[in-house]
């Protein structure tokens, strides 16, 4: 039987963080609750620890961003910042905390969920695998000196998870690029089968693609599957819009694409959410375009972004997972355009 331990680890250190913030008062922000958690996470730790995880502001490493396995040859961690496996419960406790300022509960319950995975995969692929598998390498990184007053930023990151936040005088002035990925999209097998971390981005795909007319279809459809989304770079890259505008869906399908924003949105704190949500909004339908190539069959590949002048969701689903389900395995992402991490040009 798979037993998922990170999930039960992670309970315990929410009760942990639970006991330790009464009597004190929660900042009504969410860029204040990243400030208050990233001094309590820099305070928690060791000397080693604390140069393993803070960088200068400008340092390249704030836009080297990934979400793919990060190993060298003798599959060793590549990865910057400190590692899960190397904090005490104390200090997980705090890098928790700060992850959990940057999604809402239903994010982080699907960020613990896509942690868990790790041992799922170690299972199927043993530990003569060529990707090392650990629910403990996920690793965390302070860009500058946490403050109200001047610009600095932090990484929640391991495989198929990379949360990234930019503040400045106070202020969230980026939420990008997040990313949430799963391999299994959906466990086909053992304890956990019908386990889907990301149901709802392929739900309302799919509904929207089938409800489209034949001539819909034609504007929509692509001749080429899109691109793997552009890690390691603060741009997406992404280029012009393609597909069909929303001014040509009818409202029930703009209705569905609005959900499918939603289900992406979703994943962050209230407050950053309703921007995002307000900015989609705002997005005149004659610039807001939903593209796809593939079929949406269970186990055949297909991939779709929404395009908008400001943001981009980008979504794959054309590898087979570890247990060698073909299409199965998810990488999708919602960024800033033109550049995430506050870049405005």
């Amino acid at each position: 039987m798979i037993r998922f331990r990170f999930a039960a680890l992670t309970i315990t250190f929410v009760a942990f963080a639970a006991v330790a913030l009464v009597g004190n008062e929660v900042p009504k922000t969410s860029a204040g609750r990243m400030q208050l958690a990233a001094g309590k996470y820099l305070a928690a730790l060791t000397p080693e620890l604390k140069t393993k995880s803070v960088f200068d502001f400008n340092d390249a490493h704030r836009t080297k961003w990934f979400f793919t396995p990060q190993q060298d040859k003798e599959k060793k961690f590549t990865r910057k910042g400190a590692r899960l496996e190397e904090m005490t419960p104390e200090q997980k406790v705090a890098a928790l905390d700060l992850l959990k300022t940057g999604v809402s509960a239903k994010g982080y319950e699907t960020a613990s969920t896509i942690i868990g995975l790790e041992e799922l995969l170690l299972s199927l692929e043993g530990p003569k695998g060529a990707m090392t598998r650990n629910p403990n390498w996920y690793f965390v990184s302070i860009f500058g000196e946490p403050s109200a007053t001047g610009k600095w930023g932090w990484r929640f990151e391991g495989h198929h998870l990379s949360v990234n936040y930019t503040l400045d005088k106070g202020e969230v002035i980026s939420a990008t690029p997040m990313l949430l990925a799963s391999n299994p999209a959906e466990v086909k097998d053992g304890a956990k089968k019908g386990l889907r971390p990301l149901p709802a981005i392929e739900d309302h795909a799919r509904a929207l693609i089938k409800s489209l007319t034949e001539e819909q279809v034609k504007v929509a459809v692509q001749p080429k599957q899109f691109g793997e989304i552009n890690e390691g770079q603060p741009k997406a890259g992404v280029g012009d819009p393609v597909g069909i505008p929303a001014a040509k869906l009818t409202a029930e399908q703009r209705s569905t694409l609005t959900k499918l924003l939603a289900a992406y949105t979703e994943r962050m704190p209230e407050d950053l959410a309703a921007v995002e949500d307000k900015r989609a909004k705002e997005t005149p339908l004659d610039k807001l375009y939903f593209a796809y190539w593939g079929s949406t069959e269970p186990g055949k590949p297909y991939t779709y972004r929404v395009y908008a002048p400001e943001f981009v969701v980008e979504f794959l689903n054309v590898q087979a997972d570890a247990a060698k389900n073909p299409a199965n395995h998810i990488h999708s992402a919602w960024r800033r355009l033109p550049g995430d991490f506050g870049i405005s040009e």
